[in-house]
């Protein structure tokens, strides 16, 4: 398999799964067609369903220019979206929408995905954001992918924003892991010895006929090939884009400590797959306010306190990389609550549904 791992090191893209909605009762509005137009930098994209828009950077240097980029991507599809009577909105998934009213993109992918899982792929009503970090080096990629596996629940924790499912509390803080996990080849990845490694079994996956190219694998975290990245995939979408910046400058500050540790030769944790598992279902129920099992040891500890030890950790890099600012983001999730604790105390003043989307798109883009 051929592949762009070959620099420049670190750069960053991001990508944002938005809701197309009415602006006035906030409905999911099929309007995707509507808001495709060309940007001055970065991508405006259709996704799965009609009422799901997809923004992403182009590749940046750093979260500043990438916090830039999303702003000014935000700004346009929502004016774009006002002369149409619509707006956007971002969260993991839409407190009331129902997946049944959603209409298919016409393009040939999404067809096929629906043809292949039916049902399954019907129900994705859901939005994520996905992070690329440039890696030189296809063997450095697969060590950092391999590396990213054990800091998914933290990340995941950090990120839930999807306590609402069907206009109904679903008592968990990121109700799109469960749902997402009905998808085939999704979830925590295998970890791979090397490229070669990686490259054959994808090579004999596209050859049985059941994946068309790698891109058919919709793990947390997975090298990317055609980009020359190593993309993070498990969060939800954020509603303020100083969040979505911030867990970028998190994940380009790991994958960097990552790949500096495989030029020193270091060595990874042996880390059983089920309990990186059990620890992402414990940050999908819980978010921060639970306890995760800190790995590759045997205690459980406060989620708040690992998310801490990881930022701490994150900071040098972050400042070498020129997003020391933006990865400050994440200390205000640590300390005023992630999405889905805000989500959570706008609903129970009053219960209502229709006022916490409000907040939701104003908060979206304002």
């Amino acid at each position: 398999m051929n592949h762009a791992f070959t620099g420049p090191s670190f750069t960053l893209g991001i990508e944002e799964e938005l809701m197309i909605v009415d602006s006035e009762g906030y409905d999911l509005a099929n309007a995707i067609e509507l808001l495709l137009e060309d940007a001055p930098t970065g991508d405006i994209k259709p996704e799965l369903m009609e009422s799901v828009l997809e923004i992403s950077t182009d590749p940046c240097p750093n979260t500043a220019v990438a916090g830039d980029q999303l702003r000014a991507l935000r700004a346009q599809v929502r004016e774009t979206a006002a002369r149409h009577g619509l707006t956007i909105g971002s969260a993991g998934t839409h407190p009331f929408a129902m997946w049944e009213d959603q209409r298919i993109v016409g393009r040939d992918r999404y067809r096929d995905i629906v043809s292949a899982l039916r049902f399954v792929a019907r129900q994705e009503l859901l939005f994520g954001m996905h992070v690329h970090v440039g890696v030189e080096g296809a063997d450095r990629a697969i060590h950092v992918a391999n590396g990213m596996r054990v800091h998914i629940p933290v990340l995941l924790a950090l990120s839930v924003n999807s306590p609402f499912w069907r206009a109904d509390v679903s008592g968990l803080c990121s109700t799109r892991t469960p749902i997402f996990r009905a998808f085939p080849r999704v979830g925590v990845p295998p970890s791979y010895r090397d490229w070669d490694d990686f490259s054959g079994e994808i090579d004999f996956m596209v050859a049985s006929g059941v994946i068309e190219d790698y891109t058919y694998l919709w793990y947390d975290v997975r090298p990317h090939p055609l980009l020359g990245t190593v993309e993070v995939r498990v969060m939800d979408a954020q509603t303020r884009v100083e969040h979505t910046v911030a867990l970028a400058a998190l994940v380009q500050a790991l994958v960097r400590d990552l790949a500096e540790g495989f030029a020193r030769g270091a060595a990874l944790p042996d880390v059983p797959f089920e309990m990186l598992d059990e620890n992402k279902w414990l940050a999908a129920r819980h978010g921060l306010e639970g306890e995760l099992v800190d790995l590759p040891g045997l205690e459980r500890a406060p989620t708040k306190q690992l998310a801490r030890r990881l930022l701490d950790r994150a900071r040098e890099h972050a400042a070498d990389l020129g997003s020391a600012g933006e990865l400050e983001g994440v200390a205000d999730l640590l300390e005023r609550g992630n999405g889905a604790q805000r989500q959570l105390i706008v609903y129970e003043a009053n219960r209502d549904l229709q006022e916490l989307m409000a907040e939701i798109v104003a908060a979206t883009a304002p």
